[in-house]
């Protein structure tokens, strides 16, 4: 069983559619950060395979990549090394948002993608002025072009990821079926409660996403009765199995449901994009 010291460590808690499109239709649009600063727990994975999921359901989805491995930018087809504009140039130079986002060959799906520039923009932005604000302001002029925006953080509670936290409505965090999963919890949260003190009150819980779920084993439904237990309400029902298909579809460039649609990683991911349309009161 899990003990009672880990336990209070969690207490505390159509295709390629054309960039002009953009400029269409208005909606209101939602932003959310997916967050975990553990590494390794399925967050790019989510990321890619959610933002896909919810543009194959009709949903206008813009993908920000803001993690400087740029995972999610070569998990959707794109070289990482041949982009000139990044979302390092929309924050670090200010560059608009628009002159930056990619259409992607998925359906409904854009992107803002990444590069490896990005490593260095924690210490450029530390002098300027509301540098914790930067990726709010820059998303502002577009937000209500999408009907959701997801930014992939690093694995880390950095400028970088302040900023997505700032400029986010609600976060979502991916966790691993796994004991460490857990213990990284607690500091999360935290870090989550000092922005809503000081930048961002608005925010909220979107969800938790159980990843690399194995029923088989005893620790993986001890881990998800614990994270159940303290997010009552808050942990999808849907779960993101270990599944060969999601683990080969990066090294492809395309989400799971491209990739291969009958998988059972791409049942799960349309299940939980499923739910969380439902949870936003939306079909």
């Amino acid at each position: 069983m899990i003990s009672a010291a880990h336990c209070v460590i969690i207490q505390q808690t159509e295709v390629c559619i054309d960039i002009i499109d953009i400029e269409g239709d208005k909606t209101v649009g939602k932003t959310i950060a997916i967050v975990n600063q553990k590494g390794g727990v399925g967050k790019t994975t989510s990321a890619v395979n959610l933002s896909a999921a919810l543009g194959d359901k009709g949903y206008r989805t813009l993908l920000v990549d803001i993690d400087p491995q740029g995972n999610a930018t070569s998990g959707l087809g794109f070289n990482k090394r041949g982009l000139e504009r990044t979302v390092y140039e929309m924050l670090v130079n200010g560059l608009p948002a628009t002159e930056i986002i990619e259409a992607t060959p998925y359906k409904n799906l854009w992107l803002i993608p990444s590069s490896m520039g990005l490593v260095g923009a924690e210490i450029e932005l530390a002098d300027i002025e509301k540098r914790e604000s930067r990726l709010k302001i820059a998303l502002a002029p577009i937000k209500d072009s999408f009907d959701f925006i997801f930014l992939d953080c690093p694995p880390s509670l950095g400028l970088i990821t302040l900023n997505s936290l700032c400029a986010a409505d609600t976060f979502l965090v991916p966790i691993q079926c796994e004991y460490y999963a857990l213990m990284g919890l607690s500091q999360l949260m935290s870090s989550v409660r000092k922005v809503a003190r000081s930048f961002n009150p608005l925010i909220e819980l979107e969800g938790v996403l159980l990843t690399m779920y194995d029923g088989r084993l005893n620790l993986t439904t001890q881990v998800v009765d614990e994270v159940k237990r303290y997010f009552p309400k808050k942990v999808y029902a849907s779960v993101i199995p270990r599944n060969v298909r999601l683990s080969e579809a990066p090294s492809f460039g395309q989400p799971v449901m491209y990739y291969d649609k009958n998988s059972k990683g791409s049942a799960a991911y349309s299940a939980a994009a499923s739910e969380f349309l439902m949870a936003n009161g939306k079909k």
